[in-house]
């Protein structure tokens, strides 16, 4: 079955770094667009970024702009998200997330997720 699996979440203090990275497998990960979202307390669940099946035509939610980055490699099967400045604001569950029907930041287009990392930045 499809599995998508975040790693490299965790407590980092405002203005530093952490890189997440999501494993798939069980599908042609070539064919998927690739999204990152996340998700605060008591909040909805917020796009971040997205990348399409060549790693071409990135789109990034306007709170991230300038200060993530989208990256796969489809011989690896990974879409990794580089953060970068973080904020307070930033805290919250990291999902990624696959789509077979030209997912943007819509979550109802994307078929598959993974169970999400925490960040937590401190200020």
């Amino acid at each position: 079955q499809v599995q998508l699996v975040e790693s490299g979440g965790g407590l980092v203090q405002a203005g530093g770094s952490l890189r997440l990275s999501c494993a798939a497998s069980g599908l042609t990960f070539s064919r998927y667009i690739m999204g990152w979202f996340r998700q605060a307390p008591g909040k909805e669940r917020e796009f971040v970024a997205r990348i399409k099946r060549s790693g071409g035509n990135i789109y990034y939610g306007d709170s991230v702009k300038g200060r993530f980055t989208i990256s796969r490699d489809n011989a690896k099967n990974t879409v990794d998200l580089q953060m970068n400045s973080l904020k307070p604001e930033d805290t919250a569950v990291y999902y990624c997330a696959a789509s077979s029907r030209g997912g943007s930041s819509g979550i109802s287009l994307y078929d598959y997720w993974g169970q999400g990392t925490q960040v937590t930045v401190s200020s």
